[in-house]
């Protein structure tokens, strides 16, 4: 007998579960995205012991009938695709018709559904992969699918879930996710009779941030948006051959961004609080979050990382989303045109903001791990395993979130009075028309609602909103050139005045960033000053930054050096950059030499060449630059002001660190109890 054998179609469904399956919020996503492919404008998920007990999930989308509930549950039966050219162009968030089949074959789940043009619906019971009982039921338009005992008959599997509260962590971050990228649609989540998260439909994106996260975390985002026609991008046209004459000139869309970014002081350890979404599919993916990297770099520091949000709306056939099981990752068909894309976007839109540093802010802007989205009021014990793992898990530890996923603490929100305004179709959840309509009127007013709520934890407006986005557009750097010098503080720190409050700059820094923004352009049409020293300069290396050397001479040498070596472990730098000379000159060196000494390949793509360019230049500029307790007069000021002003990013330095601070007229009359 061979050995190779047809496995069992138990055993098959099995496996599939391990792809797509493999904890509680992966059963979560998948039927919330079947949810949202049905066109549901309310969704309602109920959690119990973190999902290991039950995942309830209803909504109001278009249900199925009798014959459709009982395919769904087969193995690769969707309607989603219909011939392999549908793969092409794949609009809807599920299409694999893995997800139902795998998840009953590791569960008890019960189905109920109706399209609300039948007589009746159906009502469904599964175990283990088995049909158990069918039968007619009175339903109300939708579906509402139960999932018991999770994992009940792999053991296995089951004792490598986290605790509860981690579970339920990161349930609380799927479902905000999914709120945050479809502000038209209601969200609510409910654990163990706590309402979570619960999100009522509003108009904007920035509404929706408002209302679960609060203003003081919209305060720090900034809007981003941009659009590309990909007629733009060179997309090839299919040949003659291949073109019908009847049809019209194929239109190849248009590449669209928006969003949220944090302002530079807004700096994070790790990229938990970076979440993307093509298509309004939550992805995971290198390309886009190197250009995001690359948007921040020389605005904060390079071990830091920002809070972005991002929304990249494309033609389906530009992107590929069956490369991955659970469909976290893609591929995108012009990997360029889109990295480029978002990375100008973003600092274009950086450049346009110039978002200036609160001085109170600044002083709790140091980078921490963003904390997890586990809700205040299952929060771990200090000291607990399950704390280490919120406060900030390994990379590597199977229980962190998606590298894209947005850490930030949903505020708790407070009960609303009366029944909640969904339609009934689970256990004590029924619609309160006069419920609804009080609570829509207290969101039109903007009042809370409930009189234990803080104003901070109302829901949004678009009046508050409004407030919110000009109070950031106040913030910002585009008024250097005005301001009055009044002094030094210490002779290193300037005190100017303006008409939005007291200005503390750092004149290291400010005077760092002009050079910095000064060299490369002067790099850029090759017309680096040099000037040549009366002596060489001679720089002894170890062996190994020899070959560093050698490696970066070039670039060096277009940026104003002229160095040669002068035996086997010397360099005799016979001309440099202006402004550098003697001991900075030598510790300019070092500093290059020992950064790049991490590449150890040859730089060739534009992207090494850019970071070779622009670490050349914070380094000159650094050791040219005004150092701190140096006196200057009032026109030194003045033109230091002036030439900040012109700058492209004027609120950091190359190295990350803030230059300018802004003690507000509001902060300074708070502080004298003026308001």
């Amino acid at each position: 007998m061979g050995r190779i054998r047809v496995l069992s179609d138990q055993v098959a469904n099995q496996i599939a579960a391990g792809e797509v399956v493999d904890r509680p919020a992966s059963v979560v996503k998948e039927l919330l995205e079947n949810a949202l492919d049905a066109g549901a404008t309310r969704i309602r998920v109920d959690v119990e012991a973190g999902g290991r007990k039950l995942i309830r999930i209803a909504d109001d989308g278009h249900g199925m009938n009798r014959d459709d509930a009982l395919l769904a549950f087969e193995r690769h039966a969707t309607s989603k695709l219909r011939t392999a050219d549908d793969l092409l162009s794949i609009a809807t968030l599920g299409f694999r018709g893995e997800a139902l089949p795998s998840i009953a074959s590791v569960a008890r789940v019960s189905l109920q559904t109706a399209t609300g043009e039948e007589a009746a619906g159906t009502r469904l019971e599964i175990a283990g992969g088995k049909i158990h009982h069918v039968e007619d039921a009175a339903l109300p338009r939708g579906t509402t699918i139960a999932v018991a005992d999770l994992f009940f008959n792999t053991p296995a599997r089951r004792k490598f879930l986290r605790t509860e509260s981690t579970e339920l962590a990161h349930v609380t971050a799927l479902v905000t996710h999914y709120a945050l990228v479809h502000p038209e649609k209601h969200f609510e989540l409910v654990s163990s009779s706590h309402t979570l998260v619960s999100a009522p439909p509003v108009a904007r994106t920035a509404e929706r941030i408002y209302q679960v996260f609060g203003k003081d975390t919209l305060a720090q985002l900034l809007p981003v948006a941009s659009e590309l026609p990909l007629e733009r991008a060179g997309l090839p046209e299919p040949p003659p051959w291949k073109r019908d004459p009847d049809e019209p000139a194929r239109d190849p869309g248009t590449l669209r961004l928006s969003g949220f970014f944090s302002k530079p002081e807004l700096q994070k350890l790790n990229r938990n609080s970076i979440y993307i979404f093509v298509n309004k599919r939550l992805i995971r993916d290198r390309l886009l979050l190197h250009a995001i990297t690359e948007a921040y770099r020389n605005v904060i520091p390079p071990t830091s990382f920002p809070v972005v949000l991002l929304f990249l709306e494309m033609p389906p056939e530009e992107v590929d989303v069956n490369v991955h099981p659970a469909k976290t990752e893609v591929r995108f068909r012009q990997q360029n045109l889109i990295h480029d894309f978002v990375r100008d976007s973003l600092r274009t839109a950086l450049v346009k903001a110039r978002p200036a540093a609160g001085f109170l802010a600044a002083l709790d802007a140091a980078p921490a791990a963003s904390p997890s989205l586990m809700p205040p009021s299952i929060s771990p014990l200090p000291g607990s395993p399950e704390a280490e793992q919120v406060a900030g898990p390994a990379p590597d530890d199977p229980a962190a979130p998606p590298a894209d996923s947005f850490q930030l603490t949903p505020r708790p929100i407070a009960p609303i009075p009366g029944k909640l305004p969904f339609d009934g179709r689970m256990p004590g959840a029924g619609f309160d028309s006069a419920a609804w309509a009080q609570t829509a009127a207290a969101l039109l007013r903007g009042d809370p609602l409930s009189p234990s709520s803080s104003d901070d934890s109302a829901p949004t407006t678009a009046d508050a909103t409004a407030r919110v986005e000009a109070e950031q557009a106040a913030a910002n750097l585009n008024h250097l050139g005005s301001l009055r010098p009044l002094g030094q503080l210490r002779e290193s720190f300037i005190l100017a005045t303006g008409d939005d409050g007291l200005w503390i700059i750092d004149q290291h820094v400010a005077h760092e960033r002009v050079l910095f923004e000064k060299i490369l352009r002067a790099r850029q049409v090759e017309r680096v000053q040099r000037q040549r020293l009366l002596m060489p300069l001679l720089v002894e290396l170890k062996p190994w930054q020899m070959v560093v050397f050698a490696r970066i001479a070039e670039e060096l040498e277009r940026n104003g050096f002229e160095v040669e070596p002068f035996g086997p472990q010397t360099l005799a730098v016979k001309a440099a950059p202006v402004g550098l000379e003697g001991a900075a000159l030598e510790r300019m060196l070092a500093e290059v030499i020992e950064q790049s000494g991490a590449a150890t390949d040859e730089p060739r793509q534009n992207e090494d060449l850019t970071a070779l360019r622009t670490r050349i230049a914070a380094s000159i500029a650094c050791h040219s630059a005004i150092k701190v307790n140096t006196p200057l007069d009032p026109a030194r000021m003045e033109w230091l002001l002036l030439e900040l002003a012109k700058t492209e990013h004027p609120t950091s330095c190359p190295h990350g660190r803030p230059i300018a601070l802004l003690y507000s007229w509001k902060e300074i009359q708070r502080a004298f109890h003026r308001i």
